[in-house]
């Protein structure tokens, strides 16, 4: 369901709670986390957030506690992003290489982190929470990100490492549904360490910490617009969809190199890769840059080397810049096709040439498609040519800029953080 009524408000006061949000991935796992933090203690609540010891100085920075949750790993290692965003393996290494192994740490952690919590809001790869919450007797909010995780047969994702599966769903549902369960079967050998874990912590040995364990009898929030997904009857019953969370802390001026360039001329279309990806980009950059230059086009390169800069004015290339400040004033938004870069790039009511690299980016391409705000190119087939193709597609059919400026308008008229803040106060009411 989607909760954005006055009187859920107004239900959800309550007093004052001690809350550990816990999270392993990359920014864009993070900053959800941050903007709910920032706006649970805007509320009067203690809030703790837990996530890898790399993320420390920018959590307290923002004067919010932090606990160190293992795997201690470098989320920009471009190794690391290499092996994970690989399309066919890319799931199983990230979880039986980088997350498993360290699951006994990261549930010691969280034990001693959510203690003295009274509600512990964790993200999914975090596959020790469950154990914690079930350990601890804690009441616990699952935190969902993207439609592909919720595995709906109603509404069948693209998924990286069987992209053949998206073809099941003409066969209908129950089917897909079928063609699902037989692919739990077939990964069940994964989770032998939380069975492992599991039974030496007393808890009962039963997990399937994809398809169900990652979402929490008490509150799974959806946290991702309406545009992008409809709520599906296969979901989760206690699930609740607020729309995107913004993390709006970007208080300082704009970049004076970037203001000054995004004065100076047309539109540029705007390419990045995100907060993973751009560390491991392979020559994405090089052929964007390549194909603005047929085009004639301006360009803006996030993160990019400015090896890549013309000595014109035709193409800047910076390390970062705000997505909130530069996407709703591009002509197009190129990027990776993350949960977060999708949303802002939604919220900017602008048309959107999505190149995915893995994971739920190939899914989140194809709704974007589907919604008629943009186009995707594959990885595999991202080059001067086929990028030019594609953003000339773009430019020329006015359709995809009248649909980008209708789906911005609503996803800018959805509040997501209040509405996650108000459910979660609400669930802590009803717990009371």
């Amino acid at each position: 369901m989607i909760v954005n009524e006055e009187p859920a408000r107004e239900a959800a006061k309550t007093e004052s709670k001690r809350i550990l949000i816990a999270t392993i991935g990359s920014l864009g796992d993070l900053h959800p986390c941050l903007a709910l933090a920032i706006e649970l203690k805007r509320r009067g609540h203690s809030v703790t957030i837990a996530t890898t010891e790399y993320y420390r100085a920018k959590v307290t920075a923002l004067g919010i506690p932090f606990r160190p949750l293992r795997p201690n790993w470098d989320p920009t290692d471009s190794e690391m992003i290499r092996q994970c965003e690989d399309l066919k393996r890319g799931v199983e290494v990230l979880y039986r290489q980088w997350v498993l192994p360290h699951l006994s740490g990261t549930y010691d952690d969280l034990l001693a982190a959510a203690t003295q919590a009274d509600l512990m809001i964790t993200g999914e790869m975090n596959l020790a929470a469950p154990l914690a919450a079930e350990k601890l007797h804690l009441p616990w909010v699952s935190a969902i990100l993207s439609p592909a995780s919720f595995l709906s047969a109603r509404d069948p994702s693209v998924t990286v490492n069987v992209p053949w599966l998206i073809h099941v769903r003409k066969a209908g549902w129950p089917v897909y549904r079928a063609v699902l369960n037989f692919g739990r079967l077939t990964i069940r050998h994964w989770w032998a360490p939380v069975r492992q874990l599991r039974r030496q912590q007393g808890l009962r040995p039963q997990c399937d910490p994809v398809f169900g364990d990652k979402f929490s009898p008490y509150l799974v929030l959806a946290l991702f617009s309406s545009q992008l997904a409809q709520p599906q009857a296969d979901w989760p019953a206690q699930t609740v969809q607020s729309g995107f969370l913004w993390l709006e802390n970007d208080t300082a001026g704009m970049d004076a190199r970037l203001a000054n360039f995004l004065a100076s001329g047309d539109p540029p279309i705007v390419f990045t890769q995100g907060s993973t990806a751009v560390h491991y980009p392979g020559n994405f950059y090089e052929v964007s840059a390549e194909a603005a230059r047929t085009l004639g086009r301006r360009a803006l390169l996030i993160g990019a080397s400015q090896s890549c800069e013309q000595e014109s004015n035709q193409i800047l290339a910076i390390p970062y810049a705000p997505y909130s400040q530069v996407f709703s004033r591009a002509a197009i938004n190129v990027h990776q096709g993350g949960s977060g870069t999708t949303g802002e790039a939604l919220r900017a009511g602008r048309p959107q040439l999505i190149v995915p690299f893995g994971w739920d980016q190939p899914d989140n391409a194809a709704r974007i498609e589907r919604l008629g705000v943009g186009l995707h190119v594959p990885r595999a087939l991202w080059s001067p040519a086929t990028a030019a193709a594609a953003l000339k597609q773009l430019l020329s059919n006015p359709q995809f800029s009248e649909r980008a400026a209708r789906a911005g308008a609503q996803v800018r008229a959805e509040n997501g953080l209040v509405s996650a803040c108000d459910v979660i106060e609400l669930t802590l009411c009803r717990l009371n």
